[in-house]
């Protein structure tokens, strides 16, 4: 089977049921594992990832007023390669490639790979996303122990949660706020903590430092859709907002991986639950989650 991935969270699920030869092509922004790094990109973005959040969050509203895709897809590339499965999303166009615009392309070729989307927005769907995936690569044994692995850590969590579960604010992108939905909710809950800025399932939403101040969060976790844990810091450095200033000086705050381990919905999001717990027992884990000095 000749199989394509438009989204990172799609290849590490693919890699980690044991697929990876199976890729043929990746995203732009797949970095994970290191051993399909050498595959084709077969989308690309005219974002420049290096701007400050606040500028890419402009870009990517200007691209959509005019009309054009935050993230396109190589036509002629996809047509070289024929894959017999196309693996998308439905979540979010600044994440991959519009799933209608997949559909057409793949439709147009000849013949027409099956395309599959990721539609998990909770840990359990996640994980059903995970276990259909398999089914598509006929590794379906696999799907079974990866996914029965990932709950076991899980349930592990569980069992060493807080005793007196910690409210817990979770920042996706600083400048506009938004608070992280989806599965890192259930993130949270799993690492026995509780998300005051959003439910299980719910999209991540624009809020105010204000309003996120009202929440009276006893943690703050900065987890930055697509930023390491030095870019995020270095966004938080470039905050000047006086509300922001005070929220953050209000609480303990813990900067997290949210590139690797909070914004893809893979087999990582386990790990971020794990990082989550470790912040609310105040441990450092240098390189990939760091506490903050109080502002």
């Amino acid at each position: 089977m000749r199989v394509v991935t438009l989204l990172p969270g799609a290849t590490e699920i693919v890699a980690a049921l044991g697929g990876a030869g199976s890729l043929v092509a990746i995203s732009h922004e797949c970095d994970f594992p290191a051993s399909v790094q050498h595959l084709p990109r077969v989308t690309s973005t005219p974002l420049d990832p290096s701007l400050p959040g606040a500028a890419i969050d402009a870009e990517v509203r200007r691209l959509r007023d005019a009309g054009r895709a935050v993230i396109a897809i190589e036509a002629g590339m996809l047509r070289r390669l024929a894959p017999d499965l196309i693996i998308t999303q439905d979540l979010c166009e600044v994440c991959a490639v519009a799933e209608g615009a997949v559909h057409g392309l793949a439709a147009a070729l000849d013949p027409p790979p099956r395309v599959l989307a990721l539609t998990g927005r909770t840990v359990e769907g996640v994980l059903a996303d995970i276990r259909a995936v398999a089914h598509a690569l006929d590794l379906d044994s696999e799907g079974d122990e990866l996914t029965a692995g990932l709950r076991s850590r899980l349930t592990r969590l569980r069992r060493g949660a807080p005793a007196v579960p910690p409210r817990v604010l979770c920042v996706e992108w600083l400048e506009p706020l938004y608070l992280a939905g989806h599965w890192v909710p259930d993130l949270v809950a799993a690492a026995g903590g509780v998300d005051v800025g959003a439910v299980p399932g719910a999209h991540s939403a624009v809020s105010s430092w204000e309003a996120a101040a009202a929440l009276r969060p006893d943690l703050i976790v900065v987890m930055l859709c697509g930023f390491w844990v030095a870019r995020a810091r270095a966004e938080l450095d470039a905050l000047r907002d006086a509300a922001a200033g005070r929220l953050l000086a209000s609480a303990p705050v813990w900067v997290l991986d949210g590139n690797a381990y909070t914004s893809r919905p893979g087999p990582r999001i386990v790990d971020g639950a794990e990082r989550l717990q470790a912040a609310m027992r105040g441990e450092e884990r240098t390189g990939r989650s760091r506490w903050l000095p109080a502002r």
